[in-house]
């Protein structure tokens, strides 16, 4: 395996770079539960066109980005944020990360302005693996793992180099490959 780190809740998982899967090609997953039933997580570096007013049109002009959290479900919004002081629901999954929490409150604090796009992130489905699915895939030097990140990561607006920041946060044994090719044939 390409490293020895195992997955947990809140834990990332980092594409290899030849990846051409297009719904992971280059991608950083934060994972919101793994356990015996399997895994659920978030693409953070996958933005859409769409800002959160276009498709809940009650939140007025909120201008929020909405990412493609993965292939799963993509009829659904989901949310990670880290205002919890506020909101008072949600899920903790580490590092001050919060997975839901009560809709109607979110959006009485976006349209009062009380919640900053540094503080929340919105998804348009989600990444989901079935038991053994994911260590399957782990097998196959499919993906990294990491423990050790900073979470303002998780809300960074440079998704554009969020793969290779990560990857480079990792250390000297895997900075190298944010040079290779995104296709090995173009080698």
């Amino acid at each position: 395996m390409l490293n020895e780190v195992q997955p947990k809740t809140a834990s990332l998982l980092i594409s290899e770079p030849f990846m051409l899967d297009p719904n992971f090609k280059r991608s950083v997953v934060l994972l919101a539960e793994h356990n015996e039933e399997g895994t659920i997580g978030y693409v953070l570096n996958q933005k859409s066109d769409f800002v959160l007013s276009d498709v809940i049109p009650e939140c007025g002009d909120a201008p929020f980005p909405i990412y493609i959290g993965g292939p799963v479900g993509n009829d659904s919004l989901h949310f990670l944020h880290r205002c919890y002081d506020r909101m008072n629901s949600g899920n903790e999954i580490g590092k001050g990360i919060y997975w839901g929490g009560n809709f109607e409150t979110l959006k009485l604090l976006i349209n009062n302005k009380q919640v900053e796009e540094s503080e929340i992130r919105f998804f348009v489905g989600y990444s989901g693996w079935d038991i053994g699915q994911l260590d399957a895939e782990l097998e196959q030097n499919s993906w990294l793992v990491t423990n050790q990140y900073n979470p303002d990561f998780i809300f960074t607006e440079e998704e554009d180099t969020l793969w290779k920041d990560i990857v480079i946060g990792l250390g000297p044994k895997y900075a190298h490959i944010v040079n290779f090719p995104e296709n090995p044939m173009w080698n």
